[in-house]
């Protein structure tokens, strides 16, 4: 006598409704039937004879591979960023695995999806937030994200700035074999240039090929021991110390000292940063960042200073600062259009993190420091008290 079956995995389910595997995969994540309802990827008996067959056959279309999602998402990206790696066939696996995509067969690690979820996935605005959210890089690719050679992130690397967070295997056949390769959180790899503030980015970023690592000469960090003072945290987050002093009176959840006395309190630089985070006081980088400022008088003319750190005074007695890297070229105009009894005015300034300014007074070089890679770093003042709201 045949017993009658009363649970159906996806398989089994499949046969019975005589539809593609895939095909079940897409109706179970999309909400098109129910939700298993006998335990795990586990059907009842009554759920499955209520699910329409042809309704379920005509909702998947493909499968797509995961190598031709992978092109599909970083055609998305737009036009090639230097700090934006290819995405990948195993990054649209860890995509699937976040639950952004269904997972409709193939190897878990390329797994074959949708091409209307890839259409829509491509289509958001923060698809760059995350991948670097939720995708894992190589070193190779890391170091793309970053915009550096990759021996400029293996120091990164040995001065324990980042630390892996798994690995793969990988199978190079004729170079070698199987070789295990560490994963970098994307995320921690493009906040470097953040956390890290005081770090001559600029000479990383140009440093020649063969040439030295501008970082090698760098101790690394002891572990544990990667502390930051208050004045620290204001930089990573382009604010006044006082602000950051008010952010600790106000906010209990702020990171307690982890070192320090009372008066020169030290904090875990990695605490400080999700507490940066949680409270959209910085934000994960999309490529280099940089500042423009058009000086008026000047038919307009917009200069762009990269890797820029604005400090703004905390009374209207102070002085405001704009420092970034900038071109030879660039930096004698500027001097020029600013030297003078008038000096110039700032038409329009634009720095990540903080709103556009204008200042409607004299703007003067205070500093221009060559660094010992050959970049050029400017440094701008004008009083707090000709700060002004932005032009339109």
């Amino acid at each position: 006598m045949a017993v009658r079956r009363e649970v159906y995995d996806e398989y089994a389910v499949a046969g019975r409704l005589r539809v593609p595997v895939a095909a079940w995969r897409w109706a179970a994540g999309t909400g098109l039937v129910p939700p298993a309802d006998a335990g795990p990827g586990r059907w009842s008996r009554a759920a499955v004879e209520a699910a329409d067959p042809e309704q379920v056959r005509a909702a998947l279309r493909g499968p797509m591979g995961a190598g031709v999602a992978a092109d599909r998402l970083t055609a998305a990206l737009g036009e090639p960023l230097r700090c934006r790696p290819r995405v990948t066939a195993s990054a649209v696996g860890h995509l699937v695995r976040a639950g952004f995509l269904v997972y409709l067969g193939g190897a878990p690690e390329f797994p074959d999806v949708h091409p209307d979820q890839v259409d829509a996935l491509a289509r958001r605005r923060d698809l760059p937030v995350l991948l670097d959210r939720h995708v894992p890089l190589g070193p190779d690719q890391a170091a793309r994200r970053l915009g550096v050679r990759r021996t400029d992130f293996d120091a990164v690397v040995r001065l324990g700035w980042v630390s892996s967070i798994g690995s793969v295997e990988i199978d190079y056949k004729r170079q070698g074999g199987v070789t295990t390769v560490p994963l970098y959180s994307a995320e921690d790899v493009a906040l470097l240039p953040v956390v890290r503030p005081f770090v001559d980015w600029r000479a990383v970023y140009a440093a020649p090929a063969g040439a030295r690592s501008p970082l090698a000469g760098l101790a690394p960090v002891v572990p544990g021991r990667d502390w930051v003072q208050l004045g620290d945290v204001a930089r990573m987050a382009w604010v006044g110390r006082a602000a950051v002093v008010n952010w600790r009176r106000r906010h209990p959840d702020f990171p307690a000292p982890a070192g320090g006395t009372e008066v020169r309190p030290l904090f875990d630089r990695a605490e400080v940063v999700a507490w940066l985070l949680a409270h959209d006081k910085i934000e994960v980088p999309i490529g280099m960042p940089s500042a423009s400022l058009t000086v008026a008088g000047a038919g307009r003319r917009t200069f762009r200073l990269d890797g820029p750190h604005l400090v703004l005074a905390e009374d209207a007695e102070g002085e405001d600062e704009l420092s970034g890297w900038s071109t030879d070229e660039d930096a004698d105009e500027l001097a020029v259009l600013m030297a003078g009894e008038s000096g110039a005015a700032v038409g329009r300034l634009t720095v990540p993190g903080s709103v556009p300014l204008t200042v409607a007074g004299r703007v003067r070089v205070v500093e221009r420091f060559r660094s010992g890679s050959g970049g050029l770093r400017v440094t701008l003042a004008w009083p707090a008290g000709l700060r002004g709201t932005a032009i339109r």
